[in-house]
Order: structure tokens, then C-alpha cells, then sequence
């Protein structure tokens, strides 16, 4: 089982590891796209104002172009412990027994507008870019990625849950992977699509995938795990879930 998350923008500092090495990354079929990429964001560092219109930095994020200037030279740390955020909070890695951290590094994954996808444990450094931006002189980065990301991904030979958000499944769609809606239920039965909670309930989603013992082969097993776990969920159908919160 694969379960490909969504990266965050917020991004933790520092990290112990070397500087960044493409090579070292899962998916090295990707390495000439991610160095194009990076050597881009590199180039845009250098222009302030650049940065902030590409990049939608505020005031106050000013900052962030310092990180992609330094993207080669910083240091490095696993991407499960890089991205921060809401999903990662609820996912709460450090927390997993060392059986659960084995099986993170073996079924998890993430998408990235810069890296495409990668291993959680793959050694990324912090950076800034989003799966909307627009780097100037290049194409947008859905044309960037297509079609050797959606390749990448579609090459894996196991049961895929797709928990990118749409931005990022559009860098690279994965056929036949299963897809989670969340969805909150009224007291008349009504239901809407979640926005604020939804990395939260994606996030115990990949929690639960990552400490069953099961080894998930469709979405019906899928949906079974989470439902043990105490989570409400329906079959949409062979593809989604729903996961329904009150």
C-alpha cells in the first residue's frame, strides 16, 4: 500500500542531514524535473519582489526566499518531520511505536510542487513553493510534471490512496488510485464538503493506514480499517471514500 499525502507550506527549520541530493530521493526518474525546477527557484531567490508576486509571500514571508536561495547548501531532514501543519499534527508521526515509524517509511509518501513525490523518509530541505505558482520563464507546474509524474506513480505496483489535495493531484493523477472526500453530516441528514477540518481528518486517515497490520488491496478493505478505528465512512465507490464527521 502507498498512501500519498499532500505537502504543507509551512515548513519546520534546520534539520541534521547533509545538503540535498537528488540522487538519494525515491523516484530518481524524476531527478532531471526536480533539478530544473530547484534551479529556478534558485535563480528566483535573488529577486525579492519576484519571489513575492510568484510565490504569494506576505509581508511577513519575506523570509522564505532565503530558504530557496539556500536550497542546495542547507541541511536536510526527512520530509515526514519537514512538513508541518494541521494533516501532519493529526498524522503525529513521533508518536508512532517503532513498528509504526517502519511502516511510515515503507506505505507513506508525499507530493510536492517541487519534488513531485518522494519517500517520507527521503532527506528534503525547508523551501517555498506552492502547486499553483508560477515560476517565471517556465510553464505552469502541472505542464512541468505531466506526464512523467503521473508515470512515476502509475509504474507502482501496489494499492494506492491518494490523499493530495486537488492542486496537487493535478501535477500528477494516479490511475486507479482510491481518493478520500470529507464531508460534515447535519442533524437533518444534509451533508457539505469539509474545508477547515479536512487535512485534520486526512491526516487520522494516514495514521490508521499506517498502523494497521493489514496490508490493503482495495477500497472495501480500506474502508473497513478506518471504520475499526472508529471512523464513519461510505463507500462512494470503487474509487472514494466518504469520511463523514458530525
Amino acid at each position: 500500500m502507498l498512501v500519498i499525502l499532500p505537502p504543507s507550506e509551512t515548513k519546520s527549520d534546520g534539520g541534521a542531514g547533509a545538503p540535498l541530493d537528488l540522487d538519494t530521493l525515491a523516484f530518481p526518474e524524476l531527478n532531471p524535473i526536480r533539478k530544473r525546477i530547484g534551479e529556478a527557484l534558485v535563480a528566483l531567490s535573488s529577486d525579492l519582489d519576484a519571489s513575492r508576486r510568484a510565490l504569494g509571500l506576505g509581508a511577513t514571508q519575506l523570509a522564505e526566499a532565503d530558504r530557496n536561495a539556500d536550497l542546495w547548501l542547507s541541511p536536510t531532514r526527512p520530509a515526514i518531520e519537514r512538513y508541518t501543519g494541521v494533516l501532519y499534527d493529526a498524522l503525529d508521526h513521533r508518536s508512532l511505536t517503532r513498528a509504526g515509524k517502519t511502516k511510515a517509511a515503507d506505505r507513506l509518501a508525499i507530493g510536492s510542487a517541487l519534488f513531485g513525490v518522494m519517500r517520507s523518509s527521503d532527506m528534503i530541505p525547508a523551501y517555498r513553493l506552492s502547486g499553483g505558482s508560477k515560476l517565471p520563464g517556465m510553464r505552469t507546474l502541472a505542464a512541468e510534471w505531466k506526464p512523467d509524474l503521473s508515470d512515476a506513480l502509475d509504474a507502482v505496483d501496489d494499492f494506492v490512496v491518494d490523499l493530495r489535495s486537488g492542486v496537487y493531484q493535478q501535477l500528477g493523477p494516479v490511475r486507479g488510485a482510491v481518493t478520500a472526500t470529507v464531508v460534515t453530516e447535519a442533524a437533518d441528514g444534509s451533508r457539505k464538503v469539509v474545508s477547515h477540518f479536512n487535512k485534520h481528518y486526512k491526516g487520522l486517515v494516514a495514521r490508521e493506514l499506517v498502523r494497521t497490520r493489514r496490508n490493503l488491496r482495495d477500497v472495501n478493505a480500506l474502508a473497513a480499517v478506518l471504520a475499526d478505528a472508529g471512523q464513519r465512512v461510505e463507500i462512494a465507490n470503487a474509487l472514494e471514500i466518504v469520511v463523514i464527521t458530525d
